[in-house]
């Protein structure tokens, strides 16, 4: 069943790329005591990745900071290796947007926010979404329809805060 505003994140552990290599990270570090915006995207690299929700996020930065968010952060079904390079391609740092890989798609799955890329040759992945999460329970959510992106932007999640 997929979360809905209310609900608590699940336990799960991802993977965040640093300096020094990519380190587990677990939703706890990431949520506990914080206000998170999270937002997912089907892929590192891809065209509307790219050019508009990653960057949106990073534009916006001091808009969302100033609306009481700690913690901006982008998952990916894509391997820590893959999120690092896109994030150092992109000119973001880890104090811009935490960049966490679900290379597994555990937490995807977990909260029921699939995709099936598979006719693209990408395989399951995330469905494009954006929530707010307030110590680990979620207070906005914005799910896309495939091929769209318009609720998942942080200028829509910096309306709803």
């Amino acid at each position: 069943m997929t979360l809905q505003i209310g609900d608590s994140l699940p336990s799960a552990t991802l993977m965040t790329p640093t300096p020094d290599g990519p380190r587990p990270i677990t939703t706890d570090e990431v949520f506990k005591g914080k206000t998170v915006a999270l937002f997912a995207v089907p892929g590192a690299f891809t065209p509307t990745c790219s050019a508009r929700h990653l960057p949106g996020y990073v534009d916006h930065r001091d808009a969302l900071k100033a609306k009481g968010v700690d913690t901006i952060a982008c998952l990916s079904v894509n391997d820590p290796f893959v999120m690092g390079a896109w994030a150092e391609s992109q000119a973001v740092s880890a104090d811009d947007v935490l960049m966490l890989a679900d290379g597994n798609g555990e937490f995807t799955r977990a909260i029921d926010l699939t995709m099936d890329a598979s006719r693209g040759g990408m395989g399951q992945r995330s469905k494009r979404y954006s929530m707010l999460v307030k110590d680990g329970v979620i207070t906005q959510l914005n799910i896309e329809e495939p091929g769209v992106f318009e609720v998942s932007s942080a200028e829509h999640l910096i309306a709803q805060i």
